[in-house]
């Protein structure tokens, strides 16, 4: 993406997109904020249902374990039944185990309706990235910005809308979700048409042969580690905060505008001009820095701190899903499956684990582990960025012009 302008008005420019693109970022901004939909009422539901914060956890466990492994199923799916078909089917997933979430009366209920949604919203945002890319005009670089925008809008407004509705009753954010994903299912079925289905159709362990490239490993690796310390804050921080819903659901409201700011409009920015490795790994420690305060600081700098690790992660996902989708030669679906698949387990551990090492030590450890976790994925980024590497401009080569063209010598 080095070199151009999305936002350009002309007609590779991210706001000048079909119908069928608007209508799939719509509703992938709503799925992605089904998951941060639960932040403000965690607290809430755990009183509401007489849980534990560490049973409480489990609503992203449950949730981030199937969506995992539901990564290996999602190309399969989509290479027989096409891109269209795919998302309807998650998008009607997430709308039935939204609605019977709001139902329910214990936490094993619960957990157990949430896994059925991260069925449906595997099946959906994989397979949304593939669409936007595919029928986005101006070439992968504006549909990703784009997918990264409707990634930041969703973080943001989920917390927002959890709050407003979860003020009321807990159950009311989860009906708010399959009521705005059932517009999206009309939408997506009014305005977007069958892609033409891939001419070798993926099998369930293409993902897993795709991670045999050592540059897609590498991102899936440090993006596992990555993801520890974003969920980490993302389903620990509520607790530790320990808020009414509304001032809960306004920290993360703040959280969620600077993530979908910086991964959009300052990522590409500071890649253009430092590298998309350079980036990424300042980005990971300056993560780590920003965690070890927010579990030392008052509460003041925790909320702070809170807001600010949204910068942070917002240029680490544009980071990622560039590296994850440009740096091997598998199938774009195929690569994003199995860079998914590794990724989300972290995101299904760090949920659980936060609360769990604090009960073994103190509320401060769960947050040094996070920290750890964003430094050792700085260190696979620097350890391995020659096979990260996916521009010609990152390899930091001596090279000389012959005829106009500019010959790398590693």
């Amino acid at each position: 993406m080095q070199g151009e302008d999305p936002f350009d008005q002309g007609a590779g420019s991210i706001l000048r997109q079909p119908k069928a693109v608007w209508a799939t970022a719509g509703a992938s901004v709503v799925a992605f904020m089904g998951i941060g939909l639960v932040d403000p009422i965690l607290p809430s539901i755990a009183k509401g249902l007489e849980a534990t914060p560490s049973q409480v956890s489990l609503l992203f466990t449950s949730y981030f374990l199937i969506t995992a492994v539901a990564m290996l199923v999602t190309g399969f799916v989509s290479s027989r039944i096409g891109g269209r078909k795919t998302l309807l089917t998650g998008l009607a997933l997430v709308v039935v185990f939204a609605a019977l979430s709001g139902t329910s009366s214990s936490v094993a209920e619960l957990v157990g309706f949430r896994a059925g949604w991260g069925l449906g919203n595997a099946l959906f945002v994989s397979t949304a990235l593939a669409v936007i890319v595919g029928a986005a005009a101006g070439g992968s670089s504006a549909a990703i910005l784009l997918y990264e925008s409707a990634l930041g809008l969703g973080m943001a407004c989920g917390p927002l809308l959890g709050a407003l509705l979860g003020d009321v009753s807990w159950r009311y954010p989860f009906f708010g979700t399959a009521a705005l994903m059932a517009i999206g299912f009309i939408c997506i079925t009014a305005f977007l048409k069958e892609q033409p289905k891939p001419a070798r159709k993926t099998s369930l362990l293409d993902p897993i042969k795709a991670l045999g490239h050592g540059g897609l490993a590498s991102v899936a690796t440090s993006a596992f580690f990555y993801n520890y310390a974003f969920f980490t804050i993302l389903a620990f921080t509520p607790f530790v905060l320990n808020m009414t819903p509304y001032k809960s659901g306004a920290v993360f409201f703040a959280w969620g505008l600077l993530l979908a700011v910086f991964s959009v409009l300052v990522a590409p920015r500071l890649q253009k001009r430092f590298g998309s490795l350079k980036v990424l790994g300042a980005s990971l420690v300056l993560l780590a820095v920003d965690l070890v305060i927010l579990g030392y600081g008052n509460h003041t700098a925790a909320i702070v701190c809170t807001i600010v690790s949204g910068a942070f992660i917002g240029m680490n996902n544009t980071v990622y899903t560039e590296l994850a989708l440009g740096v091997s030669d598998a199938p774009r679906p195929v690569a994003s499956a199995g860079y998914n698949f590794v990724r989300w387990f972290a995101a299904a551990a760090a949920p659980y684990l936060a609360p769990k090492i604090e009960e073994w030590s103190n509320i401060h450890i769960p947050f040094v582990v996070a920290a750890i976790a964003a430094v050792v994925g700085a260190v696979v980024v620097r350890v391995r960025r020659r096979a990260l590497t996916h521009e010609a401009e990152e390899l930091e080569p001596k090279h000389a012009t012959e005829d106009g063209v500019t010959v790398f010598a590693n």
